[in-house]
């Protein structure tokens, strides 16, 4: 037989059964709340929203640390500083057409 070595044999710190675990409920609690919050018609307007993006945005933070391993990532940290420009790349195409769709009405 063949042996065959995975990319996770090179001494590269992974997470435990227990971060997955715990990773993983606090995927599905971030999940639940804001169906909830839609299904239920718990909350309306602004605090919604500010509830809804909430709980995305520390869903993408659970996810970053508990199965990207972010944190465990050791210098030079390519992958944090790719995860920024791509922030900082997202950040400039919504906020420009943000401003494109808002403040751009010359045929109405």
């Amino acid at each position: 037989m063949a042996r065959v070595e995975s990319v996770h044999s090179q001494g590269e710190a992974h997470g435990s059964f227990q971060s997955y675990t715990l990773g993983f409920l606090c995927s599905i609690v971030l999940t639940v709340i804001p169906v909830a919050i839609v299904l239920g018609g718990w909350l309306e307007g602004k605090t919604k929203a500010v509830v809804l993006m909430t709980a995305g945005v520390l869903q993408l933070i659970v996810q970053l640390f508990f199965f990207m391993h972010l944190r465990e990532e050791k210098k030079p940290r390519y992958n944090l500083i790719s995860l920024m420009l791509g922030l900082v790349i997202l950040v400039i195409i919504v906020a420009g057409s943000m401003w494109i769709m808002l403040y751009n009405m010359v045929a109405s």
